[in-house]
């Protein structure tokens, strides 16, 4: 399986921050992606898709910070207003992706300096 997270950025950000940073990124990150799943899917649900493009906007941003790439072109595609796939079935590859790359960061978090 490919990886959720690009090793070069996130290992870029363990070796270039004190662990401490890193891991405050780390959570950081997982609070954002918690919240802005959780607006996107209330927006959707509610047909504002305007916010919904908004919060996907701001997640492509976080997910490409911390090198989730395939999250972050999911995102990218959510906030897109020509993109003719449906917002329950971007969620849905979402949510998946999210608790993909929220595992792997769980394992760079509890080793940064070790890779």
């Amino acid at each position: 399986m490919t990886p959720a997270l690009d090793p070069e950025t996130i290992g870029g950000l363990a070796r270039d921050l004190a662990p401490s940073d890193f891991i405050r990124i780390v959570r950081t990150f997982e609070t954002d992606l918690s919240r802005l799943v959780l607006l996107m899917v209330e927006q959707a649900t509610s047909g504002d898709i305007e916010q919904y493009r908004r919060s996907a906007h701001a997640l492509a941003g976080a997910a490409g910070a911390i090198g989730a790439t395939r999250l972050a072109a999911d995102a990218r595609l959510a906030m897109d207003p020509k993109t003719t796939t449906p917002p329950r079935e971007l969620l849905l590859q979402i949510g998946a992706e999210a608790r993909q790359v929220l595992v792997e960061l769980a394992d760079w978090a509890s080793n940064p300096t070790e890779r």
